[in-house]
């Protein structure tokens, strides 16, 4: 009788221990699902993505969360990258990711990828065949590593090559908030001639590129092809980018200029 009366209360106890143990994951797993969670996205699951289309249609697709990711990070990494440089780039790019879907109720990313099919292919044509596997360690090895400015995920903006140094963060967007963004000389980035790109334009395509930018004049003046003299640089930031550039009666900035006509 004492041996059947222990039995039950040991069962008790262990029932209990189970219960405190496992009531606070199975109430986050009814609250929010077995994956992991940025603002109501299973990152084990899939992200949505706003991609365009042949026909310059844009669409918003769902990607699988691992493809997304090392999509997105063999876009960035070139495929001679050492390991340790590779899974930095991963942190930075995980960083931006959660960042973005922490900010939005309904998230869509904008981040470029290359898609399944085309990573096969990027692999395929590579030399080096441990470059997906080199990919997949990063990501793997770095778990949920990001970075934290604060109480927040940092700002940790990326570029690929420079003109020899990095940019001020207030200087590209006049905000607060990124003292850590600051200009740090990057020389080798001037001697890699693969990123040097030579971009050539008639007067009248970057005239009517920027229209939409351009302020209101007269009809006479509006119709009067632009030549050499209507283009000016006005100034350069801190870094040695163009900061300011006229067209015409127009002051852009440099980083409106650069993207209206997609260089």
């Amino acid at each position: 009788m004492k041996h059947k009366k222990f039995q039950q209360t040991f069962q008790s106890v262990v029932s209990f221990v189970l219960i405190l143990f496992l009531l606070p994951y199975v109430v986050t797993v009814l609250m929010h699902g077995s994956g992991i969670q940025v603002s109501g996205g299973e990152l084990n699951s899939a992200v949505n993505v706003r991609v365009t289309q042949e026909d310059g249609s844009e669409q918003t697709i769902a990607v699988p969360w691992e493809e997304f990711f090392l999509g997105a990070l063999a876009r960035e990494i070139p495929e001679n990258s050492e390991l340790e440089f590779v899974k930095a780039q991963a942190v930075l790019l995980r960083t931006n990711v959660y960042r973005t879907l922490e900010n939005a109720d309904n998230p869509v990313l904008d981040e470029l990828f290359l898609s399944k099919a085309e990573l096969e292919k990027k692999c395929m044509n590579l030399s080096d065949s441990a470059y997906y596997s080199k990919l997949k360690q990063a990501m793997t090895e770095t778990g949920q590593e990001v970075l934290f400015f604060g109480e927040t995920y940092a700002t940790v903006p990326f570029h690929q090559s420079s003109n020899g140094a990095t940019r001020n963060y207030k200087e590209v967007t006049g905000q607060e908030g990124c003292p850590y963004v600051v200009v740090r000389e990057c020389p080798l980035d001037k001697e890699a001639e693969e990123e040097k790109q030579v971009y050539t334009f008639e007067y009248k395509d970057v005239q009517k590129k920027c229209q939409s930018l351009l302020v209101a004049v007269e009809k006479n003046d509006a119709e009067k092809l632009y030549q050499f003299s209507d283009f000016e640089i006005i100034s350069y930031d801190s870094a040695g980018y163009v900061a300011e550039v006229r067209i015409g009666e127009t002051i852009l900035s440099g980083d409106q200029f650069r993207d209206t006509l997609s260089m």
